[in-house]
This record gives C-alpha cells, sequence and structure tokens, in this order.
C-alpha cells in the first residue's frame, strides 16, 4: 500500500495542495471580516448569516453551469483563470465605503468564479493520483483543507481586529496569486478531456443530472452531504455567538475554528479506516455532527461550545468518504459536471440553512438556533443514513462491490451517446 512518503514526493499533487492550502486560509481571513463587517454595521443577526449565507447560495447557478467548463476545457487553464478573477474581485470588496448591495453583489461573483475552479481541482486528482495512492491523497487534501481552515480563521479574527477588513480582504486576493502561479509552474499541461465544445450546454447540464439522479447511491450520498445545512447554522451564526457570550472578534475566530479543527482531526482518524469500515461509519457520524449541537440550548459558556462545535466538525469528516464514493463512481468525462451538481446540492442546503438560522435568530436567542438546527438535523440525517442503508443493501444483494461503479460508467455512456 502507499504511503505519506509517495504523496509527498509526488511535484503535482504537493503543488495542487499548497495551492489550494493557500486559497483556503485566505477565504478564512475573508469570511470572517465579512461577517465582522455586516455585523458592525448593521447589529443585525439575520444580516450577517444572510452575508454568510451569500457565500453557498451563488452555487446554484455556478454549480450547475459553470463546474461544466472543467469538462470543455483544459482543467489547469480553468483554475488559473478562476483564481485570477478571484483575486481581481476581492480587490474591489476591499474599497473602503462601499455599499452593503455592491459588497454582497461581489460576495456572489467571488463564488461563482470559484464553481469551476473547485470542479476541476475534483476531475484533475484523479489523473494525479491515477493508482491506490487517490483514496490517500483525497484524505490529505481534505485534511489540510480543514487545518488552513482553522489556522485562516484564528488568524482572521486577530487580523481583523488588528488591520480591518479591507486588509485582509486584500490578502486574501493575493493568496488567489499565488494559487494561480503554483498552478502555473507545477501542474503539467492536459487537453480538455473530451470535444465537449461541441455540445450544447443544456444537453450536457441534463445530462449530468440524468447521470447523478439515476444512481440510488449517488442520491444517497448527496442527502447525506445536504445534512452539514443544519449542523453548519452554528459555524454561519458565530460572529452574534460570540457576541452573546461576550467573546469578541477573537471568540469569532475560535468557533469558526474549532469546526475546522474538528473535522481535521476527524478526517486524520477515517482516512486510517479500513473502507468498508468507513461506508459503515458515514450515516451513523452524519447523525452525530448535528446531534453534538443540541446541548447549545443549556446555553453554555465559549469553552464548552467551542467543545461542542468541535465535535461536530470531527463528525463531519464522513464528507470524506462521501466525497471520494462520489468522485470514483463517476466517469471522468462527466466529473467535472457531475461534482459541479453535487456541490450546487450542498451549497444550497447550506445556504437555506443559514438564511433561515438568520432570520429565525433575529426573534429567537442565537443559543436556542444551534440547539434547534441540531435536532432537526438528526431527523434529516436519520432520513439519509436510511437512503445510504437501503442502497448498500441493494447493492449487496444484486451485484458484486465493483458494479456499482460500472453501472454508473455505463450509464454515462448512454447518456453522452445518445444524449
Amino acid at each position: 500500500m502507499p504511503g505519506y512518503r509517495d504523496l509527498a514526493r509526488d511535484r503535482e499533487f504537493r503543488a495542487l495542495v499548497l495551492a489550494h492550502v493557500v486559497s483556503v486560509a485566505g477565504d478564512q481571513f475573508a469570511r470572517v471580516a465579512l461577517t465582522v463587517h455586516v455585523y458592525h454595521r448593521t447589529a443585525s443577526a439575520g444580516l450577517t448569516a444572510l452575508t454568510y449565507a451569500l457565500t453557498f447560495l451563488p452555487d446554484l447557478i455556478g454549480g450547475p453551469l459553470l463546474s461544466g467548463l472543467a469538462d470543455r476545457f483544459a482543467r489547469k487553464k480553468v483554475m488559473v483563470t478562476a483564481d485570477l478573477v478571484r483575486a481581481a474581485l476581492l480587490l474591489f470588496m476591499a474599497i473602503p465605503g462601499l455599499p452593503l448591495w455592491a459588497l454582497a453583489s461581489l460576495v456572489v461573483a467571488v463564488q461563482l468564479a470559484g464553481a469551476p475552479h473547485g470542479a476541476a481541482r475534483a476531475a484533475l486528482l484523479p489523473h494525479i493520483l491515477p493508482d491506490a495512492r487517490y483514496p490517500m491523497g483525497q484524505a490529505v487534501l481534505s485534511t489540510l483543507t480543514q487545518a488552513a481552515q482553522v489556522a485562516g480563521f484564528l488568524t482572521g479574527g486577530a487580523l481583523v481586529a488588528w488591520l480591518g477588513p479591507g486588509p485582509v480582504l486584500v490578502l486574501d486576493a493575493v493568496t488567489f496569486w499565488i494559487s494561480a502561479l503554483l498552478v502555473t509552474t507545477w501542474l503539467l499541461d492536459r487537453p480538455a478531456p473530451r470535444r465537449a465544445h461541441v455540445r450544447a450546454w443544456p444537453t450536457d447540464l441534463a445530462g449530468g443530472t440524468r447521470l447523478v439522479w439515476g444512481d440510488r447511491r449517488l442520491r444517497a450520498l448527496l442527502a447525506l452531504a445536504c445534512v452539514s445545512g443544519f449542523y453548519i447554522v452554528g459555524e454561519a451564526l458565530a460572529v452574534p455567538y460570540a457576541a452573546q457570550l461576550a467573546a469578541g472578534p477573537a471568540g469569532v475566530g475560535l468557533i469558526f475554528g474549532a469546526y475546522a479543527a474538528g473535522a481535521a482531526a476527524g478526517m486524520l482518524a477515517l482516512a486510517h479506516l479500513d473502507e468498508r469500515l468507513q461506508a459503515r461509519l458515514m450515516p451513523w457520524l452524519a447523525i452525530a455532527a448535528c446531534a453534538v449541537l443540541v446541548p447549545a440550548a443549556l446555553r453554555p459558556g465559549l469553552v464548552v461550545s467551542v467543545g461542542l462545535f468541535a465535535l461536530s466538525g470531527a463528525a463531519s469528516a464522513y464528507h470524506l468518504v462521501a466525497n471520494t464514493r462520489f468522485v470514483r463512481a463517476v466517469p471522468d468525462e462527466s466529473r467535472g459536471q457531475a461534482f459541479g451538481l453535487a456541490v450546487t446540492a450542498l451549497r444550497v442546503s447550506q445556504g437555506v440553512g443559514v438564511a433561515l438560522a438568520g432570520v429565525a435568530a433575529e426573534t429567537v436567542a442565537v443559543h436556542r438556533v444551534v440547539a434547534a438546527a441540531g435536532a432537526l438535523g438528526v431527523l434529516a440525517a436519520g432520513g439519509a443514513a436510511v437512503l445510504w442503508w437501503l442502497s448498500d443493501a441493494s447493492r449487496s444483494a444484486g451485484s458484486s462491490p465493483s458494479d456499482g461503479s460500472s453501472r454508473s460508467g455505463e450509464r454515462g455512456g448512454r447518456w453522452r451517446r445518445h444524449g
């Protein structure tokens, strides 16, 4: 079996990981800066949560319509272009005195530009690690992403308190320039995966939708991913939650960082388990990610609250298993579009959950909103778990363990031939 040293020796993988980690850390700077900025200007928990939700909702459009670019053009060029566009938009966001409507519009534009970048990165990874190293590489990438979020959130809170929101947004723009430079320098030039430019966009979109929706296991994996729309509420309400505890911007960074630190630890632990055990644990972890937030109803202090959020983040590591299984089950020439559709479902669930929580927090105490979201999430995760168990039982009864991915490829082939 390959080890971490094998991954560390791969130049492309190192560059891909470093570029992603740098930009992720910068994004957390910006996320803290934006939420603190809006809360200071409006003193509204609802508007603060809605601003946070804007970092997810654009995927409703960007996921289906823009992720397909990763199947139409060379994926390296897609990543570099997206990085440069986001860097330019962030510089505009840093302009002092920008109206809230303009700030919100730029947030949406930044997220739209990120959709094809994420799809291209996910589609490239199986080519960079085409063998047994792929699951381990996915685990390393996900774990380091969470570690970057921890560093970004903790550092972001301190930077916002020291410099203010504007300079922190400029720092985020710099991270995208660094990412573009790393990708340009170290990733190999690969052609587009197929001559998709001869196909109409609606045809690609419809075919990708049929591919995802036509597989019971892919539907179950999407349902489990969408559970994050419930447990993310604690992170989305971090600013008013910290204000309720008189914790200030440093407390905001701690709450944000707790989720990411817990997820990083959870992924490290989960990555060392047998794949079959990972699959068995996945639905239970989805339930646990929500259940641990229910004690927030007792209004614990900052230390206990951070501990609860860290446990929720650790349980959310089940996304590592769901992501790996999803990407491997989809054929390469459709991987960008399918991944974009999956991210759309994930982000929309998160955005809607955050927006509804923000509205509720206008009239209900923040800690009670977090607890209620956790309780509702347990019910939703239970339903998603049932879907997974039914799909897994159906596969075990009717096919060998490897048949599922091949059927996905055959199904993808049918819609490509007749689409």
